[in-house]
């Protein structure tokens, strides 16, 4: 079994958990992909450098960064540079022999390039131009097969590299789950929250499962904000070949196996309306 970990990059999702659990699954033979964000990081380094981060809305309701010229350059200082760097350190010094890796590096993700977005502002739908970002349609799943051929456990943040060679943002929930869908694994998303909640303000409301298109609905009715962009990715991970998603705690103990226990929302393939193995 491959399991790809995508770890959050909110300021409440403390890694140590998924460090130790990637040591400990490693360690038994299993091939680990841990794929990680910043968002924060890259937000605070903005505030830091007298610049405002940037949310817009989509026409679909999803909210996302609005990456200009100078957002994608703190990317590819936070990203890459010290967020994979230390996530890799970290996971090095478990006694995993984790290789660190963008988007860009062997043409690990690329796709076409989104130069202008639509948004909705006051309640109209606008279009945005000036925007850095792709949409992920190929991964170099011949690399990371290699790399854990040959022992190594990749460490993959964004920039991917856009089709005209450049790299552009995007986002990571659906990096890990182009990623996922390429070597037809089960990917655990790791957030800081126990999954996808009935109620967003209430822990106890969480959903344990889908596996119909029927509860996938209902899993999209609720899920809000960035909750709802970790749907999107875990669709688009089942569509690509993943065995099935996990939304999980990444500060419960031991979060990457209660998750591949049963724990958190499971999403299996038959939310898409396939017949379920």
């Amino acid at each position: 079994m491959t399991v790809v970990v995508k770890v959050g990059g909110a300021r409440a999702v403390n890694p140590a958990g998924a460090v130790a659990d990637v040591a400990a699954l490693v360690d038994e033979g299993e091939d680990c992909v841990v794929v990680h964000g910043g968002s924060t990081a890259v937000d605070e380094t903005l505030d830091e450098l007298g610049e405002e981060p940037e949310y817009v809305e989509t026409p679909r309701g999803v909210v996302g960064r609005f990456t200009d010229e100078r957002t994608m350059e703190v990317f590819e200082m936070v990203l890459p540079g010290k967020l994979n760097t230390d996530l890799t350190a970290q996971l090095r010094a478990d006694g995993v022999d984790a290789l660190g890796l963008s988007g860009v590096d062997g043409g690990l993700l690329t796709g076409p390039r989104k130069s202008a977005v639509k948004v909705v502002e006051d309640g109209k739908t606008k279009i945005r131009r000036g925007e850095h970002s792709g949409k992920i349609e190929s991964v170099n799943d011949d690399l990371l097969e290699s790399l854990l051929a040959d022992g190594y456990t990749p460490v993959v943040t964004v920039p991917m590299v856009a089709d005209d060679h450049t790299p552009v943002n995007a986002d990571a929930d659906r990096a890990a789950a182009a990623v996922a869908g390429a070597l037809d694994a089960t990917l655990v998303v790791l957030t800081d929250v126990p999954g996808v909640l009935d109620d967003p303000d209430d822990p106890a409301t969480l959903i344990e499962r889908a596996a119909t298109p029927q509860e996938l609905e209902r899993i999209e009715s609720v899920a809000e904000g960035f909750m709802g962009k970790k749907v999107m990715a875990a669709k688009e991970a089942l569509d690509g070949g993943a065995a099935s998603v996990v939304v999980a705690d990444a500060n419960s103990e031991k979060p990457i196996r209660s998750a591949l226990d049963g724990g958190g929302t499971q999403l299996l393939p038959g939310v898409l309306g396939e017949v379920e193995a």
